[in-house]
């Protein structure tokens, strides 16, 4: 007769899910022994660690991606970076054991005592099982969950004596849609203030990237003759950044954000929150005149937005609908922006100087993961991503997500077949809140390349006291690490880069090798300004 545990591992692989990010534990075991020969699994260090892992898989390769991990100490452990995949809009199945069912009433050591209630409120759907029996049609549910719009992580928690009992008939296999079109009656009226519109503007978030719609974003943007702009602090690009209408990524404060606007008096939001903002400056949300139309595929956004009307759809039907009906404009197009001038090249190199020079030996086809919050202005200045689904970043604004992901990416550039190479450029201060995801990226051979700009200090908190008149906060500092020997220690090629042209060969190096390489690279200890 099947046991649970045989009729579930039936059901991932229905699902597709037989890589498994994970750091196993003793409430686990039970569900790990015997690991069948056809699944992976993908060995963190640490539970946070293994999440964004999961993360950065699922999003470089298109499909849900199954994270397993401990007991409530572990799922606590993996919280920060389930915060950030449930932000990301990531799917993900969040597997986690709990102790011996016939135990749970004395409450014993590891027994998670509310599982359905940690996580919250960071995943779509949260269950344990009321019977054994229930374990594979609930990874069935999990599934649709996590996958339909908005994406997002599902979390299950699974007695470690659950497998071995004797299954239920396996699930009937089903699919759900994962897309929605427009209302017709709606989408009639965003077309009919476009077509009025004297100067419209856009705005595109990350929605435009995950439907894979950049040419139908760019199509509208052409038809409606109009500039484009990235939402604030988004986590994908959403435009080629060389195309003449790009206008660069809009600030994240409200005064500042309508300012950039002013001028305009249509404003279409697109695949993204209404909108994404930080440090607090007062102003209006909009420049005065304009009107702002929202498409999106999360009701959540849709009602927290503080202007504006909003549409429900899938962001690319959506783009798609609108060329479709919007008709084509007879102003001029708007002039393509002036580039940034080359930043003067010194000793130590600055935030500007050390990304002009990776945009000068970028790789044509070349994927960026990027957690340097207080260099991310200057990156995103002189490194212009060309190319859909080419650069992943955290959506929740928490740190310790970067480096993992970028070891998740390149996984999937690998076990997908394209191969691209990964670039992560990684804080020095963000790099130790998940630096033990090096092991893993060495044991797969993966060859991963990580930039590290080397000022020694969390900067971002420096430019923050200072924009909020904070002096005198302790702990900003960071002397005493030697991220060579760290990264060393954990398998990687390691050096330190003073100059562009050292750069640029330790990057072709790196993107050859067989194993992940560290780039240090000091960095002026100037501090920008947050916005």
């Amino acid at each position: 007769m099947a046991t649970v545990r045989d009729t579930t591992y039936d059901v991932l692989r229905t699902l597709g899910l037989t890589t498994v990010f994970g750091n196993p534990g003793s409430t686990e075991e039970p569900f790990l022994q015997d690991f069948p020969a056809d699944f992976h699994y993908v060995h963190a260090l640490h539970e946070a660690t293994a999440v964004a892992m999961a993360d950065g898989y699922a999003q470089a390769s298109g499909v849900p991606a199954h994270v397993n991990l401990h007991t409530a100490p572990g799922t606590g452990n993996g919280m920060g970076n389930l915060v950030t995949a449930w932000h990301n809009k990531t799917p993900l199945i969040v597997t986690a054991g709990q102790q011996t069912r016939e135990m749970l009433l004395l409450e014993p050591r590891l027994a998670n005592r509310r599982p359905t209630e940690l996580p919250q409120p960071y995943v779509k759907w949260a269950y344990e099982p009321a019977r054994a029996q229930d374990i594979p049609a609930a990874m069935v549910r999990a599934y649709a969950t996590a996958v339909q719009p908005p994406a997002g992580p599902v979390f299950l928690s699974l007695p470690m004596d659950d497998w071995a009992q004797p299954a239920d008939a396996p699930p009937a296999s089903r699919t759900v849609a994962t897309r929605f079109a427009p209302d017709p009656e709606r989408l009639a009226e965003f077309v009919q203030v476009l077509a009025g519109s004297r100067n419209p503007a856009l705005v595109y978030g990350p929605g435009v990237d995950r439907s894979a719609s950049w040419a139908t974003a760019v199509a509208l943007a052409e038809r409606l003759a109009a500039p484009v702009w990235s939402a604030p602090a988004t986590e994908r690009a959403v435009f080629p950044e060389d195309h003449p209408h790009f206008r660069g990524v809009l600030p994240y404060a409200i005064g500042p954000l309508a300012e950039a606007l002013r001028g305009h008096d249509t404003v279409l939001v697109v695949g993204a929150p209404v909108f994404r903002y930080y440090p607090y400056v007062p102003g209006g949300h909009l420049p005065d005149g304009a009107r702002l139309l929202h498409v999106t595929d999360d009701p959540d956004e849709a009602a927290r937005a503080p202007v504006g009307d909003s549409l429900l759809s899938d962001p690319g039907l959506a783009l798609a609908a609108l060329v479709e009906q919007v008709p084509p404009s007879d102003r001029p197009p708007p002039r393509r922006r002036d580039a940034p001038p080359p930043p003067e090249v010194g000793t130590p190199l600055s935030a500007d100087a050390l990304f002009a020079a990776l945009a000068a030996h970028w790789p044509t086809d070349g994927v960026l993961i990027q957690e340097s919050p207080s260099n991310l202005s200057a990156l995103r200045r002189q490194l212009r991503i060309t190319r859909p689904a080419s650069y992943f970043t955290m959506a929740s604004g928490g740190l310790g997500y970067g480096l993992p992901a970028a070891i998740g990416v390149a996984l999937a550039e690998r076990d997908t077949g394209r191969g691209r190479p990964v670039v992560a450029v990684v804080g020095d201060g963000s790099f130790h809140y998940s630096v033990q995801a090096l092991w893993t990226a060495a044991r797969l051979a993966l060859p991963v390349v990580v930039v590290v700009p080397v000022n020694q200090q969390y900067a971002i908190l420096k430019a923050f006291a200072d924009l909020k008149h904070t002096p005198g906060v302790p702990g900003l500092d960071l002397p005493g690490l030697d991220i060579i020997a760290i990264a060393a220690g954990y398998g990687c090629a390691t050096e330190v880069v003073e100059t562009p042209d050292q750069l640029g060969a330790a990057l072709a190096a790196g993107l050859r090798a067989d194993r992940p390489t560290v780039l240090a690279v000091p960095i002026s200890t100037d501090v920008p300004s947050i916005l």
